[in-house]
This record gives C-alpha cells, sequence and structure tokens, in this order.
C-alpha cells in the first residue's frame, strides 16, 4: 500500500508564497503521475497540476503561471511551488500518485491566503 504524506501548507498572505511536499512511501518513478488537488469550502474538487513520468506537467488554468509541480525521483517526492498566492487559493491541498491504474491519496494540507 503507496503511502503519501504532504506537508509544507499553511497561512501566508496574500502575493506570498508556499512550497508544499509530497513525500510517498516507495520509489516514484514507478508512478505515471502525480499530482495535486484541492477542495475548498462549497467549492468543486480541482485538479490542480501534474507531473507525468515522461516529464510533462499540466495545469489548471487559474493556476498557471504561479504554481510549479516537479518530481525528484531521488528523494520520492512531489513537489508543489506556488507563487503569487491568492485569497481564492485556499483550500486543502491533496497529493495523488497513480501506480498501474490504482490511485493512491496523502490526507491534505491545508493551504489558506489572507487577504
Amino acid at each position: 500500500q503507496v503511502q503519501l504524506v504532504e506537508s509544507g501548507g499553511g497561512l501566508v498572505q496574500a502575493g506570498g508564497s508556499l512550497r508544499l511536499s509530497c513525500a510517498a512511501s516507495e520509489s516514484i518513478s514507478r508512478f505515471s503521475r502525480m499530482g495535486w488537488y484541492r477542495q475548498a469550502p462549497g467549492e468543486q474538487r480541482e485538479l490542480v497540476a501534474t507531473a507525468f513520468s515522461g516529464g510533462t506537467t499540466t495545469y489548471a488554468d487559474s493556476v498557471k503561471g504561479r504554481f510549479t509541480i516537479s518530481r525528484d525521483n531521488t528523494k520520492n517526492t512531489v513537489y508543489l511551488q506556488m507563487n503569487s498566492l491568492k485569497p481564492e487559493d485556499t483550500a486543502v491541498y491533496v497529493c495523488y500518485s497513480i501506480q498501474w491504474g490504482q490511485w493512491y491519496w496523502g490526507q491534505g494540507t491545508q493551504v489558506t491566503i489572507s487577504s
């Protein structure tokens, strides 16, 4: 059973930055994709960013140009660098991975942006 553990959430002012980390319990080189969803109260879950094993990355339109996802296979960790944060980025950010068609989820980390 793959375990994903997120860290790096917190409270920052608008315009600030945060870096989220998602550490996996096994080698992430086997994961076809890893990424982040977010869930804000009263909102639909949104796919924020994905990093594919071949190196491709994709982003939600709402975060393009501000967020960067990266994978470090040596540390079995995926990162989400979030810059120019806005109050509407406030949400629980949840890491996910896919291995052989099986989805795995972290428990989530709260990100709160104050105006």
